[in-house]
């Protein structure tokens, strides 16, 4: 772990900031179409290690306006999440986004990490509510969040373009008030004062 760096850590997985050594990693995972298709359309692909590295380097210049971090399994990189905070009148809510490498699909680990990252945020951040919007047709990202403890909150008939093609999305969300855990996160810290 890096100076001022923070790990959040589980028996299952650990959540810590991106590095310039995990590009390579991060191109592999990425560059899945049925990845691109599931995310916005900022989400490059294919997805190059250059994509990789911007990504890296934004998520370090954006640390007041977005929390991301890697989520590793066993040692290695396998997907991201991350939480944008809002603004003005919505500036007690943070927007999650997370994306996990197809090899670990369906095997009940994103709950988890949802569930990790609120946590984290709703104890760390002045946060009143979480929300994340999957499209209506990504039924496995929907029961994430449902499993995660998040309420489907609205259908928005018609609100996305994705690959040319109209579709519905879903807006998910949880306050602060009604957040459950079921996940043992610890928070591990390096203070640059205390380095050598």
């Amino acid at each position: 772990m890096k100076k001022g760096n923070i790990e959040i850590v589980t028996d299952d997985f650990t959540l810590r900031l991106w590095e310039d050594e995990d590009a390579e990693m991060l191109a592999a995972i990425a560059n899945n179409k049925k990845i691109a298709d599931n995310l916005r359309d900022g989400f490059p692909n294919p997805y190059s290690i250059d994509d990789a590295r911007k990504f890296i380097h934004l998520c370090r210049q954006n640390e007041g306006i977005s929390k991301a971090f890697a989520i590793v399994i066993n040692g290695v990189v396998a997907g991201s999440i991350a939480a944008y905070f809002k603004e003005n009148v919505q500036r007690r809510n943070a927007e999650l986004g997370y994306f996990l490498a197809e090899e670990y699909w369906g095997k009940g680990l994103m709950p988890k990490v949802v569930r990790c990252m609120t946590q984290y945020l709703f104890e760390n951040f002045d946060i009143i509510r979480v929300y994340a919007q999957p499209f209506a047709r990504n039924t496995a990202s929907r029961r994430v969040l449902e499993k995660a403890g998040f309420r489907l909150e609205a259908v928005l008939k018609n609100n996305i373009i994705k690959n040319n093609v109209v579709q519905d999305g879903c807006i998910y969300a949880v306050l602060k008030d009604e957040f459950r855990s079921t996940v043992e996160c610890t928070y591990l810290t390096c203070d640059p004062e205390d380095m050598p």
